[in-house]
Protein backbone atom coordinates (compact mmCIF):
# COMPACT_ATOMS: atom_id res chain seq x y z
CA UNK A 1 0.00 0.00 0.00
CA UNK A 2 1.11 3.59 -0.75
CA UNK A 3 0.68 6.26 1.84
CA UNK A 4 -1.87 9.08 0.99
CA UNK A 5 0.92 11.56 1.57
CA UNK A 6 4.63 11.31 1.71
CA UNK A 7 6.82 8.41 0.91
CA UNK A 8 7.01 5.50 3.52
CA UNK A 9 8.64 2.25 2.96
CA UNK A 10 6.02 0.67 4.93
CA UNK A 11 2.19 1.76 4.93
CA UNK A 12 -0.67 -0.46 5.62
CA UNK A 13 -4.60 0.53 6.90
CA UNK A 14 -4.32 1.11 10.55
CA UNK A 15 -6.76 -1.07 11.71
CA UNK A 16 -4.71 -4.11 10.34
CA UNK A 17 -1.86 -3.30 12.34
CA UNK A 18 -3.78 -3.20 16.19
CA UNK A 19 -0.43 -4.93 17.58
CA UNK A 20 2.26 -2.04 16.68
CA UNK A 21 -0.67 0.27 18.21
CA UNK A 22 -0.31 1.17 22.16
CA UNK A 23 -3.56 -0.11 23.78
CA UNK A 24 -5.10 3.24 23.92
CA UNK A 25 -5.01 3.66 20.51
CA UNK A 26 -5.56 0.45 19.11
CA UNK A 27 -9.23 0.08 21.67
CA UNK A 28 -10.24 3.35 20.06
CA UNK A 29 -9.32 2.50 16.51
CA UNK A 30 -11.88 -1.18 17.47
CA UNK A 31 -14.31 1.31 18.82
CA UNK A 32 -14.92 3.28 16.76
CA UNK A 33 -14.90 0.78 13.33
CA UNK A 34 -18.45 1.40 13.47
CA UNK A 35 -18.68 4.89 13.03
CA UNK A 36 -16.04 6.21 11.66
CA UNK A 37 -14.24 5.09 8.50
CA UNK A 38 -11.05 3.70 9.99
CA UNK A 39 -10.11 1.80 7.14
CA UNK A 40 -8.69 5.08 5.77
CA UNK A 41 -6.49 5.52 9.00
CA UNK A 42 -2.94 4.24 7.41
CA UNK A 43 -0.58 3.43 9.51
CA UNK A 44 3.09 4.12 8.38
CA UNK A 45 6.48 2.59 10.02
CA UNK A 46 8.98 5.47 11.15
CA UNK A 47 12.34 5.75 12.78
CA UNK A 48 11.36 6.04 16.37
CA UNK A 49 14.44 8.81 16.31
CA UNK A 50 13.10 11.26 14.31
CA UNK A 51 9.50 11.32 15.97
CA UNK A 52 10.12 15.18 16.97
CA UNK A 53 8.49 17.32 14.16
CA UNK A 54 12.22 19.05 13.01
CA UNK A 55 13.87 15.86 13.22
CA UNK A 56 10.80 13.85 10.84
CA UNK A 57 10.07 16.40 8.52
CA UNK A 58 14.33 16.76 7.92
CA UNK A 59 14.55 13.11 7.32
CA UNK A 60 11.30 12.36 5.23
CA UNK A 61 10.24 15.38 3.50
CA UNK A 62 9.65 19.36 4.48
CA UNK A 63 6.52 18.86 3.10
CA UNK A 64 4.79 17.17 5.52
CA UNK A 65 5.13 20.09 7.78
CA UNK A 66 1.72 21.39 5.99
CA UNK A 67 0.21 18.17 6.31
CA UNK A 68 0.76 17.19 9.49
CA UNK A 69 -0.59 18.33 12.74
CA UNK A 70 0.81 18.05 16.88
CA UNK A 71 -1.52 16.86 19.55
CA UNK A 72 -0.61 18.46 22.71
CA UNK A 73 -1.77 18.10 26.27
CA UNK A 74 -2.86 21.12 28.51
CA UNK A 75 -3.81 21.53 31.83
CA UNK A 76 -6.80 24.05 32.65
CA UNK A 77 -6.59 25.15 36.52
CA UNK A 78 -9.78 27.05 37.58
CA UNK A 79 -11.37 27.22 41.16
CA UNK A 80 -8.67 25.29 42.78
CA UNK A 81 -9.25 22.41 40.40
CA UNK A 82 -7.60 21.01 37.05
CA UNK A 83 -8.89 19.37 34.24
CA UNK A 84 -6.88 18.47 31.00
CA UNK A 85 -7.89 18.68 27.69
CA UNK A 86 -5.97 17.81 24.17
CA UNK A 87 -5.04 20.16 21.44
CA UNK A 88 -4.72 19.20 17.75
CA UNK A 89 -2.90 21.87 15.70
CA UNK A 90 -0.86 21.80 12.33
CA UNK A 91 2.51 21.37 13.09
CA UNK A 92 3.61 24.58 11.67
CA UNK A 93 1.85 26.37 14.28
CA UNK A 94 1.84 26.67 18.21
CA UNK A 95 -1.85 26.21 19.70
CA UNK A 96 -3.05 29.14 21.71
CA UNK A 97 -3.01 27.78 25.07
CA UNK A 98 -3.07 31.70 27.17
CA UNK A 99 -5.65 33.10 24.80
CA UNK A 100 -7.86 30.92 22.92
CA UNK A 101 -7.64 27.86 24.57
CA UNK A 102 -7.91 29.54 28.01
CA UNK A 103 -11.10 31.04 27.14
CA UNK A 104 -12.78 28.34 25.52
CA UNK A 105 -12.01 25.71 28.54
CA UNK A 106 -13.34 28.50 30.93
CA UNK A 107 -9.77 28.66 32.99
CA UNK A 108 -7.94 30.83 35.03
CA UNK A 109 -4.65 30.04 33.76
CA UNK A 110 -3.76 26.79 30.83
CA UNK A 111 -0.51 25.76 30.52
CA UNK A 112 1.38 22.60 29.13
CA UNK A 113 0.63 19.23 31.20
CA UNK A 114 3.98 17.94 32.88
CA UNK A 115 5.25 15.53 29.91
CA UNK A 116 5.15 12.64 33.18
CA UNK A 117 1.69 13.18 34.03
CA UNK A 118 0.78 13.95 30.31
CA UNK A 119 2.36 9.99 29.12
CA UNK A 120 1.09 8.66 32.36
CA UNK A 121 -2.98 9.39 31.89
CA UNK A 122 -2.42 8.67 27.89
CA UNK A 123 -0.96 5.24 27.81
CA UNK A 124 1.36 6.84 25.05
CA UNK A 125 4.90 7.83 24.31
CA UNK A 126 6.07 11.52 24.80
CA UNK A 127 6.69 12.28 21.16
CA UNK A 128 3.90 10.17 19.72
CA UNK A 129 0.81 11.59 21.99
CA UNK A 130 -2.36 11.59 19.50
CA UNK A 131 -5.72 12.25 19.34
CA UNK A 132 -7.18 8.61 18.97
CA UNK A 133 -7.29 7.18 21.91
CA UNK A 134 -7.47 10.08 24.54
CA UNK A 135 -8.99 9.23 27.82
CA UNK A 136 -12.77 9.28 27.83
CA UNK A 137 -14.06 12.80 28.87
CA UNK A 138 -11.33 14.84 27.50
CA UNK A 139 -11.82 17.77 25.60
CA UNK A 140 -10.09 17.60 21.93
CA UNK A 141 -9.90 21.39 20.79
CA UNK A 142 -9.10 20.76 17.19
CA UNK A 143 -7.80 23.31 14.74
CA UNK A 144 -10.14 23.98 11.18
CA UNK A 145 -7.26 23.95 9.37
CA UNK A 146 -6.22 20.60 10.46
CA UNK A 147 -9.68 19.83 9.60
CA UNK A 148 -9.34 21.23 6.23
CA UNK A 149 -6.28 18.94 5.15
CA UNK A 150 -7.36 15.99 2.78
CA UNK A 151 -4.83 14.18 4.87
CA UNK A 152 -3.04 14.56 8.05
CA UNK A 153 -0.31 13.22 9.59
CA UNK A 154 -0.37 12.78 13.37
CA UNK A 155 1.61 10.42 15.87
CA UNK A 156 0.68 6.75 16.57
CA UNK A 157 0.98 6.68 20.29
CA UNK A 158 4.23 5.84 20.06
CA UNK A 159 7.46 7.02 18.92
CA UNK A 160 7.71 4.69 16.26
CA UNK A 161 5.22 5.38 13.53
CA UNK A 162 2.53 7.63 12.52
CA UNK A 163 -1.20 7.61 11.88
CA UNK A 164 -2.32 9.50 8.43
CA UNK A 165 -6.25 10.05 7.63
CA UNK A 166 -8.42 12.63 6.42
CA UNK A 167 -8.16 15.72 8.61
CA UNK A 168 -12.11 15.61 8.85
CA UNK A 169 -11.94 12.63 10.81
CA UNK A 170 -10.48 14.27 14.03
CA UNK A 171 -13.50 17.06 13.78
CA UNK A 172 -15.80 13.60 14.50
CA UNK A 173 -13.53 11.88 17.41
CA UNK A 174 -15.05 11.39 20.61
CA UNK A 175 -15.01 14.95 22.86
CA UNK A 176 -13.63 16.76 19.09
CA UNK A 177 -14.88 20.44 18.75
CA UNK A 178 -13.34 22.92 16.51
CA UNK A 179 -12.06 25.66 17.85
CA UNK A 180 -11.89 29.03 15.49
CA UNK A 181 -8.25 30.56 15.78
CA UNK A 182 -6.63 27.57 18.31
CA UNK A 183 -3.82 28.23 15.86
CA UNK A 184 -2.15 31.44 17.01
Amino acid sequence: MRAPIGSFDLARPAPDCLAELVPPVAAALRALAGELPVERIVYVDTDPAVADTAAFVEHYGRDLLDRSANCVVVAARRGGGTSLAACLVPSAARADVNGVVRRHLGARKVSFAPMDTAVELTGMEHGGITPLGLPAGWPLLVDPAVVDMPYCLVGSGSRRGKLIAPGGLFARLPGAEVVEGLAG
